[in-house]
């Protein structure tokens, strides 16, 4: 499995990338823009991500703005709905409008809150078929 972790925080890309790492091969950015341009180069080389953890509050792009434009290139090269990258929307809010924002308009996978649990991110994995 490819994976795209997004966040501004070193200590939070640290930890989902310890609890990724021993299931596919981790690649991390520090915003929005560099998830576009790191999902772009995934697919100009032919190896585009399986999954993208992102963070939603970030400095210049935020994730619900990166997902938005990931969707966009998504539709842009023909992929259905089933083939679109699967995305965790990752933040330290839970509060509705985020939720429903990343849901209704990101057409995010999945949300989960902060401080991200191993055993819960691992169940998202298993619900969303990224784990046998």
């Amino acid at each position: 499995m490819k994976i795209l972790i997004v966040d501004d925080d070193f200590k939070a890309r640290r930890i989902v990338k310890d609890f990724l790492s021993p299931y596919g091969d981790c690649d991390t950015v520090v915003n929005g823009e560099e998830a576009i341009e790191a999902f772009i180069l995934g697919w100009d080389q032919k190896q585009p991500y399986d999954l993208i953890c992102m963070d939603i509050m970030m400095p210049d792009m935020d994730g619900q703005q990166a997902l938005k434009r990931i969707r966009e290139i998504e539709e842009k090269i023909g992929l259905n709905i089933t083939n679109e990258v699967k995305v965790i929307m990752i933040t330290a809010l839970d509060d509705f409008k985020n939720v429903m924002q990343a849901y209704s308009k990101g057409y995010a996978t999945a949300y989960l809150v902060k401080p991200i649990d191993k055993e819960t991110l691992i169940n998202t994995l298993h619900q969303m078929n990224l784990m046998g």
